[in-house]
This record gives structure tokens, C-alpha cells and sequence, in this order.
């Protein structure tokens, strides 16, 4: 075991705590009152992107039930480096942002809106306090994406005493939880996954009983990182994304947290028993395993002594396993996986597939639910 195996994982663990996190809110909260300033939300709106537009469509409704002030900034779409496939992403948001809409029972619809121009100030503040994205709003050190994410700012001001009229917990929206249902079908579920990707580790245990809920076969489609196929990764995005994976796990119950990256060799390693695992029905318990093992107990994977846990952990043979690891096998595979993912209008993992209904995100197994319930056998 490395020192760095040692110590990496302590650290993460105490910076995507629950606990670092309550400390930061309450220096936060302290020093507005020494400086006798109100409760300032800050509303990073991209008038072009339907999901800003979504949030912009309720933010009356907020602002009417809770003592805040809020101070909106205009900003122009995020630079090619956070937005690697802009015109899949401008597709594809247009129509999630109205699925999302009507999930929510919200009447909304996009309006063709060219970007804002002179927006150089407040791109510089959101770059400043650390996003690149807008449809966002930032309040005392934390990030809060479009509606998917507003429940989480909602929760913190009502634990605050700041909702007008009394104690209520209603929210604007409340993200669904999946599996809702049961059913028999004979699907197949597509999930495209990383093994780099703390979104794909923490939707691990949720998409199998998903599956199992309404008698579906998931299919595992893993694919290369975005790093890892040369594709940049802001400073903003590398800090936001933990975060806010760590309080999706704490919203869903899952481990999350004590993590040891596992870019380059871990993946390439990880991937070469895939196939092989497959091969003995122990797929899904891999990758189950592989993923916990690294997102949240900080084991090192491109080690020997922690593959073979993972491995054996999985029911797998460890003797077998050390004669392939490291072979180049599975690289078609994964590239065929991206091609067919890229092909249908999404790029980024996780990803889900179910006929022709595909959605991105952890935060969107609703919407495979949907597709699966539209199968069951009468």
C-alpha cells in the first residue's frame, strides 16, 4: 500500500463530508451577520440554455417563499472546454429541459434566445467563486445546478427559518426516486458507464434494481473517460462535480466519498477483466465492486493487491484474473460503445438506454423508468 493510497483518500473524505460542509455554511453564515448583509442567492442566467431558462421560469415562485434577495447576472454559454460536444449538448438540452418540465408539472416552453453579449464581468465573478455553467445559482460557497438541483438550496434555506409562512417543506421540485414500480418486461437496459466517472459510482446499486424491478437485462457499456480520449476538464468542473456527487450519494443512501483516482493505468486495468467477468456472469458484481472500491473506500486499483480484492470480492477467480489483466482486448469494445452512445445524441456517462429512449445522468433514471413501464406485458 502507497502513502499516497493512504493519505489521498483521507483527505477527499473530509473535503465531501457532510460534516466539512456544515462547518463552511456556518463561517459562511457568521461573517454575513458581522457584516450585516441580507441573503444574497446569485442567478447565473444564459438566456440561450433551455435549462437556465427552465430555472429562470421559476425563480418567481422561489423568491416569493423565502427571505432572500436575488441578484441575477448575465453570462454567455460555457467555453468549449466544459462544453466538448456543443451541438449534441444544445440538442440534447432542448429536450430534456422540456422533459424535465413536464416531469415537474411546469408550463414552459424554450424560447429560440440568442447568448448574452457584454457578459465579461459576470463570467468573471462566476469564475471567481467557481463555475463555468449557467442556469446556476450560488449561495454562501455552494453550487446549485438548474431545477434538478434547487431542492438542495430550498432545504438549506428552509433549516435556516427563511421560508416565508410558516414551517413547510413543500418543494418547487422534488427529484424523483427510481425504481418507483414493478413490472415484468423483456428489455434491455443500456448503461454506459466509466469507471472514472463518481456519477457512474453512485448510481451502481440504483440502476440493478431498476432492472430487477421490472425484469430487464442490463447491459454494460463501459467507455474510455473524456481525459482519457484527450478531452479537457476545466478546474471548476474537477471541483464542482465532487461535490456535488457527495450530496447525491448522501440523498440516495449510497457510499461516496473516500476516493483514489483512478485515471489511466486503474481504468485500463479494471476494463481488461471486464469481458472475462462477463464471460462467468460475475459482470455486473464486478463493476458494482470495482466502483465501490474506488469511489468510496479509497482503494487503490492499479494496484495488484487491490484488484485482487475487487476480484475476489466479485466471485471471481484471482489466479485466473492475474493471466489476462493488462491485455488490450477490451479497447474495441469500448470504443464501440462510444460510437453508438456519441450516434444517438449523448456523449457523457452515465448514460441509459432503453429502445429508442436514451438519457444522460444519474439524476435521470425516471426516465428509463418511463420507457420500461411502456413495456410491460400485459
Amino acid at each position: 500500500m502507497s502513502v499516497k493510497s493512504l493519505i489521498i483518500p483521507r483527505i477527499a473524505a473530509k473535503m465531501l463530508s457532510e460534516k466539512t460542509r456544515d462547518k463552511k455554511r456556518a463561517r459562511f453564515e457568521r461573517a454575513r451577520i458581522e457584516a450585516s448583509e441580507d441573503h444574497i442567492v446569485e442567478f447565473f442566467h444564459d438566456p440561450s440554455d433551455p435549462y437556465s431558462q427552465l430555472l429562470h421560469k421559476v425563480l418567481p415562485k422561489f423568491t416569493e417563499c423565502y427571505k432572500i434577495n436575488l441578484l441575477t447576472h448575465l453570462v454567455s454559454p460555457p467555453d468549449a472546454a466544459a462544453a466538448p460536444e456543443r451541438e449534441k449538448l444544445t440538442e440534447y438540452s432542448k429536450m430534456d429541459a422540456m422533459r424535465l418540465a413536464k416531469k415537474a408539472g411546469i408550463d414552459f416552453k424554450i424560447e429560440e434566445r440568442a447568448p448574452a453579449s457584454n457578459t465579461s464581468v459576470a463570467y468573471a465573478r462566476r469564475e471567481k467563486l467557481g463555475h463555468y455553467l449557467g442556469g446556476t445559482l450560488y449561495y454562501g460557497g455552494e453550487w446549485y445546478w438548474g431545477l434538478d438541483r434547487l431542492h438542495y438550496l430550498e432545504e438549506r434555506l428552509m433549516d435556516m427559518g427563511l421560508r416565508h409562512g410558516g414551517n413547510g417543506r413543500d418543494l418547487i421540485y422534488a427529484p424523483p426516486q427510481s425504481p418507483s414500480g414493478l413490472g415484468r418486461t423483456n428489455a434491455d437496459l443500456h448503461w454506459y458507464l466509466s469507471f472514472r466517472s463518481p456519477y457512474s459510482a453512485i448510481v451502481r446499486d440504483r440502476v440493478k434494481s431498476l432492472a430487477d424491478a421490472y425484469g430487464a437485462d442490463l447491459k454494460i457499456r463501459f467507455v474510455l473517460p473524456m481525459v482519457m480520449r484527450g478531452l479537457p476538464v476545466p478546474k471548476a468542473k474537477k471541483k464542482y462535480i465532487p461535490l456535488d456527487t457527495a450530496r447525491e450519494a448522501r440523498r440516495n443512501g449510497v457510499d461516496f466519498g473516500r476516493v483514489l483516482d483512478p485515471v489511466g493505468r486503474p481504468v485500463e486495468l479494471g476494463y481488461s477483466l471486464l469481458p472475462w467477468a462477463r464471460e462467468h456472469s460475475r459482470e455486473y458484481d464486478y463493476v458494482q465492486g470495482w466502483l465501490k472500491a474506488v469511489w468510496a473506500e479509497g482503494i487503490d486499483a492499479g494496484a495488484k493487491s487491490g484488484i485482487q480484492k475487487i476480484v475476489e470480492r466479485a466471485g471471481l477467480n484471482w489466479n485466473e484474473a492475474k493471466d489476462i489483466l493488462g491485455n488490450d482486448d477490451w479497447r474495441a469494445e469500448a470504443e464501440a460503445n462510444r460510437l453508438e452512445m456519441m450516434e444517438r445524441g449523448v456523449w457523457g456517462v452515465p448514460s441509459f438506454r432503453v429502445g429508442e429512449t436514451i438519457t444522460w445522468g444519474q439524476d435521470r433514471l425516471w426516465v428509463i423508468e418511463h420507457a420500461l413501464q411502456k413495456q410491460i406485458k400485459s
